[in-house]
């Protein structure tokens, strides 16, 4: 997927899988998939992201739980593109939805997890560079 179709309104734009281990799930994707890794400082640990290879642009991360990310649960968490986090929010809300994390900043946007109404987890992100 070009980076344009991954940043287009409805698209899965990024994954991320958030474990207690991420050094060994890591290990897992690089050898059952293939994936090149590289690593993200987190201050003080590493994330890590997930890349197709020869030198593919990252398509999915794995996430020590710390920090920001402790009560994230471990399954893999799409981030969906949308014209407007604020404006969707308030569908979120509106629609029996709920915002589960604070919105942030990172990789050219702003993101936050919600739960649907059935209790599903997902990110919702809007590119702002």
């Amino acid at each position: 997927m070009s980076d344009d179709n991954k940043l287009q309104v409805g698209s899965i734009g990024w994954m991320d899988l958030t474990v207690e281990n991420a050094d060994a799930v890591r290990d897992f994707y690089a050898k059952v998939v293939g994936f090149q890794v590289s690593g993200v400082e987190m201050g003080g640990y590493q994330d890590y992201c997930l890349e197709p290879p020869p030198g593919g642009a990252p398509v999915a991360g794995v996430c020590h739980a710390r920090g920001s990310n402790a009560e994230l649960p471990p399954v893999w968490l799409p981030y969906f593109t949308v014209a407007n986090l604020e404006a969707s929010l308030r569908e979120v809300e509106a629609r029996g939805g709920k915002q589960v994390s604070p919105v942030r900043k990172g990789g050219g946007g702003a993101f936050c997890v919600i739960k649907d109404p059935a209790g599903a987890a997902c990110a919702l992100f809007q590119r702002t560079s």
